[in-house]
């Protein structure tokens, strides 16, 4: 039985959770409610993780964030540190998430396997 798609949560400062979720969305043609954006500005640690554990859920989630040891990052380890149906990925790129996208409805272990070597692949030199 299907747990249904997972839903990802993009948590970053300023106005990059934002870029990201519109941009993943335009090229993949996701459902609204596939990506969340959740920027940083104006919330305090305790009111980021309240505001992440609301728009997650009862969700299978991957939230990806911007930085590990930011706010964003603090707030994500917090929100699902105890879950089961949560995961969180740090470092998010573009990559990632469209690969999140076209590949959530499988287990959160796979899911979190091919973004992070998706994103990966993709910090690469270009030219010589």
């Amino acid at each position: 039985m299907s747990e249904g798609a997972a839903i990802g949560v993009v948590v970053a400062h300023g106005a990059m959770a934002e870029g990201l979720v519109s941009a993943a969305k335009k090229i993949a043609g996701a459902p609204a409610e596939a990506l969340i954006a959740l920027s940083n500005d104006g919330k305090s640690p305790v009111e980021l993780r309240a505001e992440l554990d609301s728009l997650a859920g009862n969700n299978r989630a991957v939230v990806f964030v911007d930085l590990q040891s930011g706010s964003c990052g603090m707030a994500a380890l917090s929100c699902c540190k105890d879950s089961v149906r949560r995961v969180v990925i740090c470092g998010v790129n573009l990559p990632m998430i469209l690969d999140f996208v076209f590949h959530s409805e499988e287990p959160l272990p796979d899911i979190v396997a091919r973004a992070v070597e998706k994103g990966q692949a993709a910090i690469a030199p270009v030219g010589s």
